[in-house]
């Protein structure tokens, strides 16, 4: 099947136990994720040999984060020891009317003062057949975005698959900046995965009629955008999950694929949520995944969709699903009654 290598940032992730409020909070839960670490630990449990790159400090918390991947069954050993710290952020669990809040302690992770010469992406991508990676790298620093470029410059030399997910993040840079750095990146691109705001903020593309605060969703106006993606930036398939947002705690939950000649919606999953951090990367995961196994691009997305549907059901980043429980999903199987 081929390798699957990912590059980012893995971080401490320190929670209010509960739904607890930062001003309420005497601890914190503690576990490790990250973006495209999140997409190796779920491509590692559906079967697929799956490799995560980044650098973390050489201190016990950077071996409890290389620990962490390992025991998901992650490939670590391209991850390159060195810097003064990994990157950390803070979640207040939201419910409810009241949204889920995350602060970022990041600055000067090992990560982020990284550079090109770090990495030896030839060897890394020795015997690999795809490359994942998320807009959220690049906007950690400008060092980051070299090291983000040189990795994607030496996939395509070896013919690699490139996905990204878009993944903007307001509060690691501009709509302005992220469109300057992400439109150059998307010539290497061949998969484009996103939502109506990475869309927007990061390529410049708005579907029409669609507001998720209202769960308004007009999939007309994504049929129309993922056309224009694709005619400027050529890539294979357009990729959106689809949230429409009751509440912090109820949400819709679905997608849409569009691969040059069909726009595909896939079946709504209602979610009552208990953690949607990494609900994302679950489906990037599951796209990735349903592909890799030869799926046609509707059966891939139909994957991708009960794969993330799942993991908004499971505390932490990482969506510790089997592929057995996710085709059960996706098959009609979502009675949730108990297994006996």
């Amino acid at each position: 099947m081929g390798r699957i290598v990912t590059l980012g940032e893995i971080m401490l992730r320190l929670s209010t136990p509960g739904y607890e409020r930062f001003m309420q909070a005497e601890s914190f839960d503690v576990c490790y994720g990250g973006g495209e670490a999140n997409v190796a630990v779920s491509l590692a449990g559906f079967g697929h040999e799956a490799s995560f790159v980044t650098k973390l400090p050489a201190n016990e918390i950077g071996d409890a984060a290389v620990s962490a991947l390992r025991r998901y069954g992650v490939d670590t050993s391209d991850i390159v020891r060195g810097g003064d710290r990994v990157g950390i952020y803070f979640l207040e669990t939201g419910a409810s009317v009241r949204p889920s809040k995350v602060v970022y302690d990041r600055a000067h992770s090992a990560i982020a003062e990284a550079v090109p010469s770090d990495f030896d992406f030839e060897k890394i991508f020795e015997g690999a057949a795809w490359f994942h990676f998320t807009g959220i790298t690049p906007a950690i620093s400008d060092n980051a975005a070299e090291v983000t470029k040189a990795a994607l410059i030496a996939a395509k030399k070896k013919g690699l698959t490139v996905s990204c997910d878009l993944n903007f993040r307001k509060k690691l840079w501009s709509s302005e900046k992220a469109q300057k750095v992400m439109t150059d990146l998307m010539q290497y691109v061949d998969v484009c995965i996103g939502n109506e705001e990475d869309a927007e903020k990061v390529l410049g593309f708005k579907p029409a009629g669609t507001d998720v605060t209202k769960g308004d969703l007009a999939l007309a106006g994504y049929e129309d955008i993922f056309k224009r993606m694709k005619e400027r930036f050529g890539f294979r398939y357009v990729v959106s999950s689809l949230r429409e947002s009751i509440s912090a705690s109820d949400n819709n939950w679905s997608a849409a694929i569009y691969d040059g000649n069909e726009f595909y919606h896939s079946r709504t999953y209602k979610l009552h949520i208990v953690d949607r951090v990494g609900g994302g990367d679950s489906f990037a995961a599951g796209l990735i995944c349903g592909l890799m196994d030869g799926k046609s691009g509707k059966e891939a997305l139909e994957f991708a969709v009960a794969a993330s549907a799942l993991k908004h059901t499971i505390p932490g980043d990482f969506n510790c699903v089997t592929r057995n429980e996710v085709l059960a999903l996706a098959g009609g199987d979502g009675s949730g009654r108990v297994q006996r």
